[in-house]
């Protein structure tokens, strides 16, 4: 290998860091306006009431942690598939936001289950010998099944509402306004840092004849963490100030006002009823 292609190379290995970091920010922002995309289609979910809705959800998402047989979070798994093809959200889109992250997230917490656990241990692992207990699967299959099925309806939640109609009804159904607040800004906030970041690592970018070396690239977004950090802090003053002077106070007021209708409450009280009846099976 030539000099000039090792350098080149090292180059772009250390530019892969600052361009793979905008990238993600990007994809970020294209989720974000694919959500509302899909909160405006025709859909089953995106036809009923918010409060309903947040009410079902969440009622299913008790019903799932109640559960105490996997035939029982099978089936709310699979309820959480069918409402998801009702409402016009692709399996792809559940399994790359929320079943993906989860299954990596809880498996991690749940594999040491399967040797600690004790119980009837029907094979072990080859080399090193650990057994499997039986009690030990049942107890990782519950943790990833009430985890898994637990976000696919948040997620629907998010998908098939949007976020301003979501803090109203969380309002509506009592929840402290500092926590609904909080929820709002906060959710405001990521996304206005993510478009400033993104443009800021775009203008560096630009600037550079030569993508940077590793050390480089890492120096370089520790400096725009420092920048971004400075001009959330400046923006979240102006914010805040620009909001009490137009009369916020706390409360989230929209033009578009709930109705509930029959089918909403068709579709809550099924919901409502799921887990009163795994709490009266195990009573």
């Amino acid at each position: 290998m030539s000099e000039q292609s090792f350098i080149a190379g090292g180059h772009r290995h250390g530019g892969h860091f600052a361009e793979r970091l905008v990238h993600g920010l990007q994809q970020a922002l294209e989720h974000s306006l694919d959500a509302e995309a899909i909160s405006k289609q025709r859909g089953l979910l995106q036809g009923l009431d918010p409060r309903i809705k947040l009410l079902a959800l969440l009622s299913l998402m008790i019903s799932g942690i109640l559960a105490s047989q996997l035939v029982t979070l099978l089936l709310l798994f699979g309820l959480a598939v069918l409402l998801a093809l009702l409402s016009q959200v692709s399996l792809r889109r559940l399994y790359r936001q929320a079943w993906l992250s989860v299954l990596l997230f809880s498996g991690v917490i749940a594999v040491p289950a399967l040797f600690l656990v004790p119980g009837d241990i029907p094979f072990r692992l080859p080399l090193l010998h650990w057994g499997i207990s039986l009690q030990g699967l049942r107890s990782a299959a519950f943790l990833l099944g009430r985890a898994e099925t637990s976000a696919s309806y948040a997620l629907l939640l998010m998908l098939t509402t949007p976020w301003m109609h979501v803090l109203k009804a969380m309002r509506s159904l009592g929840v402290p306004v500092l926590l609904v607040a909080l929820l709002g800004m906060t959710h405001r906030y990521i996304f206005v840092l993510l478009q400033t970041a993104s443009q800021m690592f775009e203008a560096r970018r630009s600037r550079m004849l030569a993508p940077p070396s590793g050390r480089l690239a890492r120096q370089v977004v520790a400096a725009s963490s420092g920048v971004l950090l400075s001009k959330a802090f400046l923006l979240s003053s102006e914010v805040h100030l620009a909001m009490v002077s137009r009369g916020y106070r706390g409360d989230i007021y929209l033009l578009h006002s709930f109705r509930t209708r029959r089918r909403d409450w068709c579709a809550l009280l099924p919901a409502l009823c799921v887990p009163l009846l795994i709490l009266w099976k195990h009573a």
